[in-house]
């Protein structure tokens, strides 16, 4: 096993070139909403659990975006590696026009009708009452990180992801100020509460927009291309679907069902202490894994260069295995640091600053010890299926691995243990991470068969 850690000199250096950036991008974005959870907190345990339900809908066209992203990402890597940059643009018109609808349509929704889409989420008419104006203006905000997404994503997908980590520490810098100004109301503005989370997201979402743009009208690295971003074509729109779909298709049936886990909350005996315990450590959680999600980033660039470049098979399959072992160890040093933290800092210090209540505290603890023994299969399951199967064109069966056992297993438990014979809570968190037993061999099986090693420019 640790044999093929071994590369050429210069592998790790690249490596760790490519993920720095997008781990401090993902810290970055993280500890935004780990912020936000933070200071909504400190109003109170209701509070937190009503931004908790109003983010289910956002947190569904998050995810799309970043599946749309991902998608672009397979074909860009490879274009990249050729050197065509005409078909890069390309690549990224259609990904602007899915992403701008998609999330318009969702802004639009959430707008127009923001107690029936959160009634989905709970039927705690407290809860609905302080998220509705919050999921109204939030909601539109994602038009615009959408846009600065895909171009973000183009950076990184041509081995800039360096652009990525500056633009969202702007973001996440003008959002964590108006935040203090706007919930508490400081610097003579009204203290506006849950609202006023959400109108500095709506604002650093502005402010991010327009620094990618203008970055985008100046960079001669990777030009802008209008005739090709406008009108991408019949052959890219084809590819793009034909690659990408599959990805966006999990993403979306990914964030579903995710976001059934929280709806199952929602409805459960105890819904308000479990979604504030969620709300919590799901932000712990996101923290803990950025790790992960960079080295599975830079293996989707890496390996996707590999294979644009026309190297045989086997130095493919050698390289992502020895990413895999990476991403691997990284979750078991995240385990072991998040045992303990857990009786040292977050039960001491962590949870009362929360406010949380004894029967969230209890929730809390479980989610914890749960989410850090289950860290090393799910590092290996990020960096398998969204960096190195995507990256070889195996995008279909890549989903399947990754929704099939969250809707099979997972949501049912879940269901099944939370709403029906309202099984013992840390029985039903158990329940909530059984998909984790079932990716990683699975995942592993179908790595080890060679078969998702695809060449999908067509060249």
């Amino acid at each position: 096993m640790f044999r093929a850690l071994r590369r050429e000199p210069g592998f790790y250096q690249k490596l760790w070139t490519l993920s720095a950036p997008m781990i401090l991008q993902n810290i970055i974005t993280t500890s935004l909403g780990f912020a936000d959870t933070f200071m909504v907190g400190l109003l109170g345990n209701a509070e937190m659990a009503a931004v908790t339900a109003a983010n289910v809908p956002v947190f569904i066209i998050q995810i799309v975006i970043f599946g749309f992203q991902s998608g672009m990402a397979v074909l860009v890597s490879q274009y990249w590696g050729r050197g065509d940059i005409d078909n890069i643009n390309r690549c990224m018109g259609v990904a602007l026009y899915a992403v701008t609808g998609f999330s318009t349509l969702l802004a639009l929704t959430t707008f127009f009708f923001p107690a029936q889409v959160l009634g989905l989420i709970t039927p705690n008419q407290d809860l609905i009452a302080l998220a509705a104006r919050y999921i109204q203006i939030v909601g539109f905000s994602y038009i615009l990180n959408g846009i600065s997404s895909i171009y973000s994503g183009l950076q990184r997908s041509t081995e800039y992801p360096k652009f990525g980590m500056i633009l969202f520490a702007v973001s996440m810098c003008v959002n964590t100020f108006l935040n203090y100004v706007l919930i508490f109301g400081k610097f003579g503005a009204p203290a506006m509460g849950v609202t006023g989370a959400a109108a500095a997201t709506l604002t650093s979402r502005v402010v991010e927009f327009l620094v990618a743009a203008a970055f985008a009208f100046r960079s001669k690295r990777l030009p802008l291309r209008w005739g090709c971003i406008l009108r991408p074509g019949k052959r890219i729109l084809h590819s793009f679907i034909r690659y990408s779909a599959p990805v966006v298709g999990n993403e979306a049936m990914w964030s579903i069902g995710t976001s059934m886990l929280t709806v199952i909350m929602g409805h459960m005996d105890n819904s308000q202490d479990m979604l504030a315990a969620y709300a919590l450590i799901g932000n712990i959680d996101r923290i803990s894994t950025v790790v992960c999600f960079g080295i599975a980033a830079a293996a989707a660039v890496i390996v996707g260069k590999e294979i644009g470049q026309g190297h045989d098979k086997q130095r493919i399959y050698e390289v992502s295995w020895t990413l895999l072992l990476a991403s691997m160890l990284v979750g078991g040093v995240v385990m072991a640091l998040l045992l303990t933290l857990l009786p040292t800092f977050f039960r001491p210090v962590l949870f009362p600053l929360f406010k949380l209540t004894p029967g969230a505290v209890e929730v809390a603890t479980y989610l914890s010890v749960i989410y850090a023994v289950s860290m090393p299969m799910r590092a290996f399951d990020v960096t398998n299926i969204t960096g190195v199967l995507r990256a070889g064109g195996d995008a279909k069966v890549a989903s399947l691995i990754d929704i099939g056992p969250l809707w099979l297993a997972a949501i049912p438990l879940m269901a099944f243990t939370g709403l029906v014979v309202h099984a013992p809570t840390w029985v039903v968190c158990i329940a909530m991470q059984a998909e984790n037993l079932l990716k990683c061999p699975i995942g592993l099986t179908r790595f080890r068969s060679r078969k998702w090693i695809n060449d999908v420019t067509g060249a």
